[in-house]
């Protein structure tokens, strides 16, 4: 049987939609402050949720017990508990699926011989991706059950920019089967294409850090940061010492995170215009392209989800802006490698 046939293909890019799915749960779980509401661990019998009324008082008796309830949700009904609830269960249950869709047909694919050993490598990659992820998970929530009714932004950036980034490379060993011929080109035009790659990365860490911190609700102006100010002065007032509040500060992981938004437009507009001098292949030029047109789509989610106080679907909606914009990247910088 062939090796790498497009058997091998389509699960790979099972896989990524499956990511992206659980991206797009996951961007919901965190708008709708529902990733605490489920305070234990069972990695087998927490897939079937509780199925009568005794057994919904008990996991949300459980609830009770932790900061969230105590500090912020008191006034919650069991009904109200049903609803954050549902998204933490559906955020979890897709993760094991994953699990099983990237495991079980790797071993059939290793047993069926129909992997090569570059594959077999990459996919081990993959699965130590995905454990790796649902360990960032649990230790996301951990950060939220002990003292403060909220998850560490540190520990929520690990988890989101790893998601991505597993997905990102799932799409490169896909990629890697259904391209196996590239077309060379300039090392430096290569290199312009990694550094928006690399800056695209930081810019969703700053995202995931902005989310963390409920730092989206504050500032909800643009292009200015408050009136006739395009800096805020809070922006390095909040915290001490001064660099903290680029990590820590609410204003200033904003305007970190408006100033990364500039850089990454300007990166891919320079993308685009250099690559206007180079002879490209079909799929060289619709990649550049397409990421000129994610930026400017992503770049206005970005604006309209700040002015409008952060609605949950426009949240949403920019979160799955930055996950395409970093599809088109991917596929553009495979098309430019080696």
């Amino acid at each position: 049987m062939k090796k790498d046939n497009n058997k091998v293909i389509y699960w790979l890019l099972i896989g990524c939609l499956l990511i992206f799915i659980m991206v797009v749960v996951g961007g919901i779980t965190r708008l709708t402050h529902s990733g605490l509401s489920i305070s234990n661990y069972k990695l087998i019998s927490g897939t079937i949720p509780p199925m009568n009324v005794t057994e919904w008082q008990t996991v949300f008796d459980l609830y009770k017990q932790y900061p969230e309830y105590q500090k912020l949700n008191t006034n919650f009904t069991l009904q109200d508990f049903k609803g954050i609830y549902f998204w933490e269960w559906l955020h979890r249950v897709i993760g094991r699926f994953i699990g099983l869709v990237f495991f079980l047909p790797f071993l059939y694919f290793l047993i069926t011989k129909q992997l090569s050993k570059s594959t077999i490598k990459k996919s081990i990659v993959l699965l130590c991706l995905g454990a790796f992820q649902g360990f960032l998970g649990w230790y996301m929530v951990k950060s939220g059950l002990v003292d403060r009714p909220d998850v560490s932004h540190y520990r929520l950036a690990a988890h989101l920019t790893i998601a991505f980034i597993t997905f990102a490379y799932t799409f490169w060993v896909a990629l890697d089967l259904m391209f196996p011929n590239k077309k060379q080109i300039s090392a430096s035009f290569r290199n312009l294409i990694r550094i928006g790659l690399a800056v695209l990365l930081i810019q969703i860490i700053y995202g995931a850090f902005v989310a963390g911190l409920d730092a989206g609700f504050i500032h909800n102006h643009w292009p200015m940061m408050s009136e006739g100010k395009f800096m805020h002065e809070t922006v390095y007032s909040e915290q001490s010492p001064m660099l903290k509040n680029f990590i820590e500060g609410k204003s200033g992981v904003q305007f970190i995170h408006r100033i990364l938004a500039y850089a990454v437009v300007l990166l891919i507009i320079i993308i685009w215009r250099k690559s206007k001098k180079i002879n490209l292949s079909q799929y060289q030029s619709k990649g550049i392209n397409m990421l000129l047109v994610m930026v400017g789509i992503q770049f206005l989610l970005g604006v309209l989800t700040l002015m409008l106080h952060v609605p949950v679907w426009l949240g949403v909606a920019h979160q799955v802006g930055a996950f395409f914009l970093l599809t088109t990247m991917t596929f553009t910088l495979h098309r430019f490698s080696k």
